[in-house]
């Protein structure tokens, strides 16, 4: 499922995305939009509103960057869990990198049968 996800927000289907993990953690879809809220720092790339549920990005690009919209989900899925709580930004961080760990893994081993393939033919 996790390499599914990167996948997913790789190619350019992010909402698709959002729906498989809200599934999976049993929690309601998070909407999400291009554009952050007035008063966001300009560094930032993506941030999340409990208020409204939002995931909101900086811009398009930013959709199809899976650390971006799987932290942003952490904040989602720990303040439907607790709405006092978003979770920390490492633990977030933490969230993010194991799925993209998951698809990198899952790419090598992929990269490894087709070269093995390549040698028998």
């Amino acid at each position: 499922m996790m390499s599914l996800v990167v996948w997913l927000i790789l190619d350019g289907k992010a909402e698709k995305a959002l729906g498989l993990l809200s599934e999976h953690f049993k929690v309601r879809m998070p909407s999400i939009k291009v554009g952050l809220p007035k008063g966001r720092r300009s560094t930032a790339l993506g941030c999340y509103s409990s208020r409204d549920r939002t995931i909101s990005v900086l811009n398009s690009d930013a959709l199809k960057e899976p650390f971006i919209i799987i932290h942003e989900f952490y904040h989602h899925l720990r303040t439907s869990a607790d709405a006092r709580h978003k979770g920390t930004e490492k633990h977030a961080d933490e969230f993010a990198k194991g799925f993209i760990e998951a698809y990198e893994s899952e790419a090598r081993r992929t990269r490894e049968m087709i070269n093995k393939k390549d040698l028998k033919v």
